[in-house]
């Protein structure tokens, strides 16, 4: 006689069968995903807040802020998503599609990345 690797109920059915319900199936690989899950999911948040804060304060395609500003709205500088260096050697940080170039005296340089954008839309 099988039992359910999760609650351990007797189970009958297919010989390769390994648990009794969809909900000890969907617990079972909850509990085996948690630990990653978790922290990919604080990783995503911090990650999409920090856009919407750029995409906030840059309404047109380029805006300039400071880095007080970027902090008082929660802003996380260690989260972004790529980074590119132009051909004058200045480093753009982008979360998704919005970037910003650290500039003098704690300014920031926003910009939408236009380059990347679909053309269909």
């Amino acid at each position: 006689m099988q039992t359910c690797i999760e609650c351990n109920k007797s189970m009958v059915g297919r010989a390769d069968k390994r648990f009794c319900s969809d909900i000890c199936r969907n617990s079972y690989n909850n509990k085996l995903n948690s630990d990653s899950t978790n922290l990919i999911r604080n990783i995503n948040h911090t990650l999409r807040k920090n856009r919407r804060i750029l995409e906030e304060i840059c309404a047109n395609d380029k805006a300039k802020t400071t880095r007080g500003n970027l902090n008082s709205k929660g802003f996380d500088f260690n989260f972004y998503t790529n980074s590119r260096t132009t051909q004058k050697g200045s480093m753009y940080f982008f979360v998704y599609d919005y970037g910003y170039l650290p500039l003098e005296n704690d300014y920031y340089l926003i910009v939408k990345d236009l380059k990347n954008k679909n053309p269909d839309s």
